[in-house]
Formats: C-alpha cells, structure tokens, sequence
C-alpha cells in the first residue's frame, strides 16, 4: 500500500477552516499561525490536483470537489480519534468513567439493577447517566458523547442490535372527563382534551413521540412531572407500561378505552457507539444490559 501523500495535520487544517469559517478562526482553534494552516490547505490542494476553496467576494467557499474532500477528511480524521480512544483504553485498561443515554421509557428499575451489578464488579468506573428522549438520543451517539445508549431507534451509521419492545398504553387519571364518557373512545374524543406530552431532549427536536392531535397540549421535560399531571385529572397521554404499573395497580391511572390505538409497541436498541473499539467497561456493560433484558423481559422471538 502506497504512503499517503496527505498527513492527518492537513487534513486537520482543512476540516478546521470549513468548520470554523475562515482561515484566521481555524488557526485559533489549532493553536497555529494563520500562515501555518494557510500552507498546510495550499499544499494539500498541490498534492491532490484539486482546488479545495474558492473565493465568494471576500470568504472562501467550498468547491464541489472540496465538500467531497470535507466529508471523506471528517471521516478519516473521526476513525483517527476511535483508534486513539482503542489505545488508551488498551493501555489504561478500564476506563476510568462510563457515559450513557438511555430513553426515558426504558425500565428504570432493570437500567439500576445492570448498573448496580457493573458496580460490584468495578466500584471505581463513575457513571454519567443521561435519561433523553428522541432526538436527545441520537443526538449524544452521533457526536460521540457517551459511550453505550438505549435508543427508539438507529442513528445511520450504527448497527442493528435489538434490545427490547416496550408496550405503550393510553391512559388518565379515573376522574378524567374521558373515562366520564363510559363508552369506547375515537380520537375525536381526544381531540377535545389536553394532552401531556414528554419534551424530545435533543436541541433540534425533530421528532415526535406519541399521537398529537390534541389542541389543547402541555409539554413537560420530566415524566415524573407527566404521570403527576396525569393522575391529577389534567390531561391524558401514552406511557410506556412499565413506567406508569404503580399508577395502574393502584388505580390512579387507568387506561382509555380506545376504539383502536389505545395500545402500542415501540423498540428499543442497544448501541455501543464505539462499536469494536470501545473499552472493556463498556463492552461489560453492554453484556449485562442484553443479560439483564434477556433474563427479566425478553424479545418476543427469543420468548417463542
């Protein structure tokens, strides 16, 4: 396999001034002199043949050819820092902290027991927990802020690692103007009511969770603050099952009688963000999640 003709420091200083903005930002950010990173962008487009800039009145642009060359240069430079993350974890054997997202629906009482049995296993690994919703989700894998996360769904990009179905059920406090019908309900009936809605986490909230039809809608950050709401008699909403079973045993919650729609099933993912180059505590971790989902509420196939 021939050298390459361009260093990780080149292509460094191309990715900095596209995402910086200019030449004078990138070379703050690198900690450089603007003429350093003005030769190391210069010399690459030398090498390669191919103009990476043009100039826009006074700003330089990408050219066609160079958001070619941005994105295969922010993959490699990407694949540099995950084989540097592999060594240090090799080198320094358990890393010294673990970050996780996981989605709020997640049972919260199985996400404790996996991580109070890590902790036995390695007291010293500090946990960075963060309990996200939707695009939160994604948002904590794609830019590489946590190290395991349990998603609703698979970033692009990831692999495919089925973790569980989480059942999602309608449902309102006893006293609630819908339960006073006394007859099936149509989401015309809903319509007229308040829903309490659980707030997407990430900061560009693209996605929407559960039915949203309802005019009247009040959108909190916490579920805690959601089923307080809800077992009050302010409003309806879908909950994953197991995260409202003391409000449905007790009987301050009680699920809607919906002509259809009433219930529903949502999937859940295991990713390790770092795939084959995540440390052993993360790798150990995963385990006891899948072991602790198998043991406790497996997959519906695994189930038979």
């Amino acid at each position: 396999m021939p050298a390459p003709k361009i260093s990780l420091e080149q292509w460094r200083a191309l990715v900095a001034v596209v995402e910086a903005g200019g030449y004078a930002a990138a070379a703050e950010v690198l900690h450089k002199t603007q003429s350093t990173v003005t030769y190391a962008v210069q010399k690459l487009e030398a090498l390669l043949g191919v103009e990476v800039f043009e100039l826009q009145g006074r700003k330089a642009q990408l050219t066609p050819a160079g958001q070619v060359l941005y994105r295969h240069a922010r993959a490699l430079l990407d694949e540099a820092a995950r084989v540097e993350r592999a060594a240090a974890s090799l080198a320094q054997g358990w890393e010294p902290e673990l970050r996780l997202a996981v989605e709020v629906v997640f049972p919260t009482w199985l996400l404790l027991q996996c991580l109070d049995r890590f902790a036995k296993e390695r007291p010293d690994t500090r946990i960075e927990l963060y309990e996200t919703v939707l695009g939160g989700t994604d948002e904590a894998v794609l830019e590489a802020r946590v190290d395991l996360a349990i998603a609703s769904r698979l970033p692009p990009g990831f692999l495919l690692d089925p973790l569980m179905t989480i059942k999602f059920v309608c449902a309102a406090a006893p006293h609630h103007p819908l339960h006073r019908l006394g007859r099936p309900l149509t989401l015309a009936d809903l319509r007229q009511h308040r829903q309490l809605v659980i707030r997407d986490s990430g900061t560009q909230r693209k996605r929407e969770g559960a039915w949203l039809g309802a005019e009247q809608r009040w959108t909190v950050s916490a579920k805690a603050t959601s089923i307080r709401a809800a077992t009050m008699g302010l409003g309806f909403a879908w909950y994953a099952e197991n995260i409202i079973r003391e409000e449905l045993d007790s009987g301050a919650l009680k699920p809607l009688p919906l002509v259809e729609g009433g219930e529903r099933e949502v999937a859940l993912y295991l990713i390790v963000t770092h795939g084959d180059a995540a440390g052993p505590g993360a790798q150990r971790l995963a385990r006891i999640i899948r072991d602790g989902v198998a043991n406790r509420c497996p997959l519906p196939d695994a189930a038979g």
